[in-house]
């Protein structure tokens, strides 16, 4: 293994992709966050391991970036007409996927042993794996009561202001032995902090007991990407919540969280302005063209995190 990268949602999950096609697929491991994880209709729905998953697969949607391509959506507008919770639209063929889910879980596997599993049958060349096996649920506290996570994005469309974000079980959670294995593995060249929302895709996965830890002491250096471009999110609500959490929609908020266990940071073009105060925090700034809009971006960016992480040829052991 090479490069290790924590993802979650759209951004995480091409950033992976584009690690996958510039180079060896089996020299990457992928890490998702999985408190966006919730029960519906009697299935665990894991949305960012799935598209992740779908996507390293060459299976998701092009256009929404999650789900799978060519989908029909019957099922769930059955579940419609019969006055049931349709408002998380499962697609047909991504029905199977919750089914052998759950199927997998009850039968006694783990949540890693059922997405690797998974991920083969699909065609998923790359091991991909939750954060944790344990639960954690996202928590939004909004002005008018707590929304899961899920309930948060999809049914209330992102609307309410946020006032907090807490992870349930967060506490109790053990991270997956293989991301606390790969942290420590000495051939490790390079953690990745995809471009994902701070707040509910990196945040959980660094939350968990021991994982920030362990980023401050790995050899291999860690590299983040700005989620954020010229003031808006890459994609989903990270802006709209930094404004409602009284923070600056900027890179600058970024890098400033993640700082202590950063060596490097990845910002567009559209924002060099920034990269001297990038630099006053002690963490070297790399301005470059980061935004994803084809596999081929993905690709070459992945290429240059690669040449980016070598030229800072020291861990946070050294800092």
């Amino acid at each position: 293994m090479t490069v290790l990268v924590l993802a979650g949602g759209v951004g995480g999950a091409k950033m992976a992709d584009g690690f996958a096609r510039s180079g060896p697929p089996d020299a990457l491991l992928v890490c998702v966050n999985t408190a966006d994880d919730f029960q519906h209709l009697g299935f665990t729905i894991c949305p960012d391991l799935d598209t992740v998953t779908y996507t390293l697969a060459g299976i998701a949607d092009p256009q929404r970036g999650w789900g799978l391509a060519e989908e029909t959506w019957s099922f769930v507008d059955q579940i419609g007409r019969l006055g049931g919770a349709d408002w998380f639209r499962l697609g047909d063929r991504d029905l199977a996927t919750h089914v052998l889910r759950r199927d997998g879980l009850n039968h006694g596997l783990s949540l890693t042993e059922v997405t690797l599993r998974l991920g083969a049958a699909l065609g998923n060349p790359v091991p991909t794996i939750p954060m944790t096996d344990d639960p954690v649920r996202t928590v939004v506290t909004t002005p008018t009561g707590d929304l899961m996570f899920q309930h948060y994005f999809v049914r209330e469309r992102c609307a309410p202001p946020v006032r907090a974000v807490r992870f349930d079980g967060i506490d109790a959670a053990r991270p997956n032995p293989r991301l606390l294995a790969a942290l420590s593995d000495p051939g490790l060249a390079a953690v990745v902090l995809a471009p994902s929302n701070p707040f509910v895709s990196l945040d959980p996965i660094l939350s968990l007991p021991g994982v920030r830890d362990a980023l401050q002491r790995c050899a291999a250096p860690v590299v983040g990407v700005s989620p954020i471009v010229g003031g808006r999110a890459l994609k989903g609500p990270a802006a709209k919540m930094m404004r409602e959490l009284g923070l600056d929609p900027s890179p600058l908020t970024v890098v400033r969280r993640y700082a202590d266990v950063l060596d490097g940071f990845a910002i567009d073009e559209t924002d060099a302005d920034l990269a001297a105060a990038v630099a006053e925090t002690g963490v070297r700034g790399l301005v470059t063209p980061i935004v994803m809009r084809s596999v081929d971006d993905r690709a070459a960016l992945a290429d240059r995190l690669r040449h980016f992480a070598a030229s800072l040829h020291r861990g946070r052991a050294d800092r």
